[in-house]
């Protein structure tokens, strides 16, 4: 009877505590592992915010997307010198609004006085992201050699820290930051080289979308 009731209160706890003295089943697992688990754990999100700030020699770009991974999502890129740049994304469809000092510096018009406040309504070019604009899609995929490193937080999370080295990029480290409980959330990426830092964060798993075309009084549309 005693061990009954033992193996029940064991199943009661399973929710709160990584088996009755059996250990976290993601630390046992190799780098490799959690991080293939970690990236298909990605792939099948509805929804998603990303954060990316990269730093360089010439200053730090930033970006904030949040995307289906599909075709639906909204976002903004900084530069330094203040040109920021607004995409809305929603099928074959981008709205695209510059801002002032993007425009004095990417399009050479330095006249430009007034706040720019207008979207110019374009077809998605499925070739090019250039001029700054952003794909709603992400490749969470696995390359290179993974190790388990130390122990940190992120945003008060403790993660599974992973450190991966590629051939392909002898100057470069990539560490991924996975959530230790709960679902194999990548909660943070971090890449360092020589020039460059970028830190990718995670956030809004699956949270529902409100990605809206702006006011049509707000929109300059380009035909082809």
């Amino acid at each position: 009877m005693a061990t009954v009731t033992t193996t029940a209160l064991c199943l009661l706890a399973a929710a709160a505590l990584a088996g009755c003295g059996a250990g976290d089943a993601r630390e046992d697992r190799s780098a490799g592992d959690i991080l293939d688990e970690a990236n298909a754990t990605m792939r099948k999100l509805d929804s998603v915010t990303v954060d990316i700030a990269n730093r360089t020699t010439s200053g730090t770009v930033t970006s904030h997307l949040v995307t289906d991974l599909g075709s639906r999502c909204r976002s903004r890129t900084t530069w330094p010198g203040g040109g920021a740049l607004e995409q809305v994304r929603l099928g074959g469809t981008d709205y695209v609004r510059p801002n002032r000092a993007y425009l004095q510096k990417w399009k050479n018009n330095p006249g430009l006085t007034g706040e720019q406040k207008l979207w110019v309504k374009t077809p998605v070019d499925p070739v090019s992201t250039g001029d700054g604009l952003t794909s709603c899609e992400r490749p969470f995929d696995s390359f290179g050699t993974a190790k388990k490193g130390g122990s940190t937080r992120v945003g008060g999370t403790k993660p599974v820290e992973l450190i991966v080295t590629d051939k392909a990029d002898k100057e470069g480290t990539y560490t991924f930051y996975v959530a230790e409980e709960g679902e194999p959330y990548l909660l943070k990426t971090v890449y360092k080289s020589g020039a460059q830092h970028t830190t990718t964060s995670f956030s809004g798993f699956g949270e529902p979308l409100d990605i809206r075309p702006p006011k049509p009084a707000e929109v300059l549309s380009l035909g082809g």
